[in-house]
């Protein structure tokens, strides 16, 4: 049940992939509503680092693609909270040394076992970024199976819902730009400790999301970002479509949906 790094992209580049990032599937067990909780472990060589979901200008999002799998319907990623790192000055988002990322398939006969065959395209950056494709080929066997420590330890480390995390109120306002829109939240929120990262992102990949400006003052945490569609056209924002993540020290919170102020 390996994840197997596929070379091609990084020996034309003089890097041996390898030794940059090994990667496993973590077969992991059936969950009680009758999903398969597994994960994608990847442990990367010294210095390294990959990407979360939202890295940041400078980083490399993750793509997966699961053509190929069998008796597969649906997956979720359940994303752990990731580091911050700024780097003269430039800030990514993401995850070194290892990565535990849960995947949870829905299957369309529960009772069954399902093969996985997936493609995964990665940046691990350096002082260099490299691109890096995975393939993953696994089973994922019936019945009932141990739960795997490791999972559960990064299904523990999720953002916790902001309501969860004393969430008192929330409000963005939207103004007009030259070529798209600026959205300002506001979020009543207790401080999550150390420098507190902002990120908003939207499901629309066809929409660009600038890195957010962060400010605390007292209970209040303001952050703005602007919006900009890339093909140009007229920029249709719903809020309920709105994903605020706050990335603390040693915690993070999320919320979905900013009503008006």
């Amino acid at each position: 049940m390996m994840a197997a790094p596929v070379a091609a992209p990084v020996a034309a580049q003089g890097w041996a992939v390898e030794d940059l990032v090994r990667a496993e599937v973590l077969p992991g067990w059936r969950t009680e509503r009758g999903t398969h909780m597994a994960a994608l472990h990847l442990t990367l060589a010294e210095g390294w680092k990959t990407y979360w979901r939202a890295p940041g200008d400078s980083g490399v999002p993750p793509r997966f693609d699961w053509a190929g799998s069998d008796n597969l319907a649906a997956v979720r990623v359940h994303w752990p909270q990731p580091r911050v790192f700024d780097t003269s000055g430039v800030r990514t988002i993401g995850f070194e040394h290892e990565l535990v990322l849960p995947l949870e398939f829905t299957l369309h006969a529960q009772g069954d076992g399902a093969t996985i065959a997936a493609r995964v395209d990665l940046g691990v950056c350096e002082a260099v970024c490299v691109p890096v494709t995975l393939t993953i080929d696994a089973v994922l066997p019936p019945g009932a199976a141990a739960r795997d420590p490791r999972i559960t330890a990064a299904l523990d480390s999720r953002p916790t819902p902001a309501a969860d995390a004393g969430l008192r109120g929330a409000e963005c306002a939207l103004a007009p730009i030259d070529d798209g829109m600026r959205l300002t939240a506001t979020l009543t929120l207790p401080p999550l400790g150390g420098q507190e990262v902002a990120v908003v992102e939207v499901s629309d990949a066809a929409v660009w999301v600038s890195e957010a400006v962060t400010e605390r003052r007292g209970e209040r945490l303001h952050t703005q970002v602007d919006l900009v569609s890339l093909d140009g056209g007229a920029l249709a924002l719903d809020r309920s479509d709105l994903r605020i993540t706050v990335l603390g020290a040693g915690r993070a919170v999320e919320m979905w949906g900013c009503p008006a102020r």
